[in-house]
């Protein structure tokens, strides 16, 4: 077990091509600073040719550009760093940072049969209750959709339809493990199904509004609790 902190290093490439690194994400907060490529060059130890070509490498990579020059002024132009490229520095200290738990978490617990909930529980808040593993054991393909079958227990399976291009970034295949996610908006669809029900009965009167509102909350939370109890058989069910 490591005692000390583990540094993960991420980057970005393509056919082989650095695109995007902790050194040219420094270079980019350099320019933030100094508001010149020339200075934040110097300052990440850069040569200003290999700055350039870092900062093009950035801007080719991004839909809008991370980097821009500016003309005129007092001090005869600079660059600066767009509302893009600051987001991307965050978004990427946030990948490292996530990446150096994954690999401290990794390196303490070990993956043993629980690798994608390790990976997962770095990324994400979730619940027990609304997550369990699957394996996938059919996939049938159509022109639009993929219908996926998933193998919770011997008994039961759950059927997911997703669009073809995820089923191609997910890489599923028969066999394959995955995490099946009950997501809240769910929820949420069955209770405006409810208040929208419940509305279209109001009458011309705020007593008849007062009524229906309160049929709505308590019909609302009543399917919660069902669900619930619902979900909680089921997972019994299948020695969750």
């Amino acid at each position: 077990m490591p005692r000390s902190k583990i540094d993960a290093l991420l980057a970005l490439r393509s056919n082989g091509r650095l695109l995007v690194g902790r050194d040219r994400i420094g270079l980019l907060e350099a320019v933030i600073k100094h508001g010149s490529i020339t200075k934040a060059a110097k300052a990440a130890g850069f040569s200003y040719k290999t700055a350039w070509e870092a900062v093009n490498a950035i801007n080719n990579l991004l839909p809008t550009p991370a980097f821009v020059t500016k003309t005129g002024g007092r001090a005869g132009g600079g660059a600066e760093v767009t509302e893009e490229g600051r987001r991307l520095i965050a978004t990427f200290h946030r990948l490292e940072d996530r990446l150096a738990r994954i690999s401290q978490l990794i390196a303490r617990e070990g993956l043993g049969e629980h690798e994608e909930e390790l990976l997962w529980s770095t990324g994400l808040r979730i619940s027990a209750r609304n997550m369990f593993r699957a394996e996938v054991s059919q996939v049938r393909k159509a022109p639009v959709d993929v219908e996926v079958t998933l193998k919770v227990s011997d008994r039961h399976a759950i059927v997911a339809t997703i669009t073809n291009s995820a089923a191609d970034d997910l890489g599923l295949a028969i066999g394959s493990k995955a995490l099946v996610l009950i997501k809240a908006p769910f929820i949420a669809l069955l209770i405006g199904i409810i208040a929208s029900v419940e509305g279209m009965k109001v009458g011309g009167s705020a007593e008849s509004l007062g009524r229906q509102v309160t049929a709505s909350v308590v019909k609302s939370i009543f399917v919660v609790i069902i669900l619930d109890g619902l979900f909680a058989i089921f997972y019994a069910s299948i020695g969750f």
